[in-house]
């Protein structure tokens, strides 16, 4: 059927611009939908062939050139019809996932990577024999659900509504490039369970409590305290070096592993106050590492028998004692948020505010533990 008069059809067509040094760049005119765009590609002829090799070598060049134009045209008319070229339905799910994470610069890039390795065990695990040739096309939501279902059994607190948000944020992408015409994560969400988001603190009292306690790993035990009083990370506290320790200024400054080279914020300065600079000791002759620590694992198995053996019955793992670092500094201490966002190193005031609920939930629950008192507010009624 002939188009009507006076309107143009969607096409691409292949382009010559000749350049200064008497070569020519090939590129991609598209007209869609009222729209003119250029596409370069990176492709170039010699104006003048010399020989018969230039000659061969212009012709494959123009060869593969015209095959991109015939791609974009597909493309162009699959998209007119809501329908995905056959050139895009042939895009492998983990090469894609790849490729993303590859020109991913924003500071989630672990969390993108960390959904993307998720999804690799949930396949291997449900779907072996479709894994890795698998194409966007295959994937289905019956599979986002199950991943759905995997990621809440393997994750703890918000972890799992993290991954399944990183990996729709992928999916959206092809949908946005029109690899997909559809996302198949429509619809279905990641539930979290509020109470797993609930984690045990230390009261002060508490931390006086293990503190008096001895233990025979005082590397260990040191470290613990340490990141009490400066609510730093594990992955933070094993590389802290005395180089990061300013003995005159009483300050420490080292870059946050988790948002390192991702966030203006990833640096960050504390005060040491006299109980800090205790634990990290005299500085010695040579740098070198503050803490000795043994693995995460070794750590963690360490700290849960000082827990026991101090009679704390609550589940303390390692990043416990930066929560209860928060917790104690806006509750106890009457701490403004933005300072205590600072000392965390928080780029703003978002996360920072979970610890608020913590610390209303402890008042609410301080106020409900007093004894109930039978009081006769109407003493004269007797009489």
């Amino acid at each position: 059927m002939a188009t009507r008069k006076g309107t143009k059809k969607n096409n691409v067509t292949l382009r010559e611009k000749p350049l200064a040094n008497g070569n020519i760049s090939l590129y991609l005119d598209i007209y869609r939908d009222g729209v003119r765009v250029k596409e370069y590609l990176k492709l170039y002829i010699v104006a003048k062939p010399k020989d018969k090799d230039q000659r061969a070598e212009n012709k494959e060049t123009l060869r593969l050139a015209e095959e991109i134009r015939t791609a974009r045209q597909s493309e162009l008319n699959h998209s007119a019809f809501g329908l995905v070229s056959p050139v895009k339905q042939r895009v492998f799910l983990y090469e894609y996932f790849e490729n993303y994470i590859e020109s991913y610069t924003k500071k989630d890039i672990r969390m993108i990577i960390g959904a993307f390795e998720r999804f690799k065990d949930f396949m291997e695990q449900e779907y072996p024999h479709r894994k890795q040739k698998m194409r966007f096309d295959e994937l289905t939501p019956e599979m986002i659900k199950g991943y759905v279902d995997y990621l809440q059994a393997h994750s703890v607190g918000e972890g799992a509504l993290g991954y399944y948000q990183r990996f729709k944020k992928v999916i959206n992408s092809a949908v946005d490039e029109n690899v997909i015409l559809k996302s198949p994560c429509t619809g279905i969400r990641c539930l979290v369970d509020e109470n797993s988001l609930k984690k045990d603190v230390l009261s002060l009292e508490e931390i006086q409590q293990l503190a008096q306690t001895p233990y025979q790993n005082t590397e260990v035990r040191r470290a613990f305290l340490f990141c009490l009083y400066a609510g730093l990370r594990y992955c933070d506290v094993v590389d802290l070096k005395y180089s990061n320790v300013d003995y005159s200024g009483k300050r420490l400054k080292f870059e946050q592993a988790k948002t390192k080279g991702h966030s203006k914020n990833s640096v960050v300065i504390i005060p040491l106050s006299q109980t800090l600079l205790n634990l990290i000791g005299e500085k010695p002759d040579k740098d070198g590492f503050i803490f000795d620590l043994p693995s995460h694992t070794g750590c963690l198995k360490a700290l849960r028998t000082w827990v026991k053996r101090a009679g704390i019955d609550k589940h303390i793992t390692w990043h416990c004692a930066r929560h209860s670092f928060a917790v104690n500094l806006l509750g106890e201490c009457q701490t403004d948020i933005k300072t205590v966002a600072s000392l965390l190193g928080h780029s703003g005031l978002k996360h920072t505010e979970k610890y608020t609920r913590t610390v209303d939930a402890l008042k609410e629950k301080a106020v409900n533990s007093l004894p109930e008192i039978n009081i006769d507010l109407n003493p004269q009624a007797h009489e």
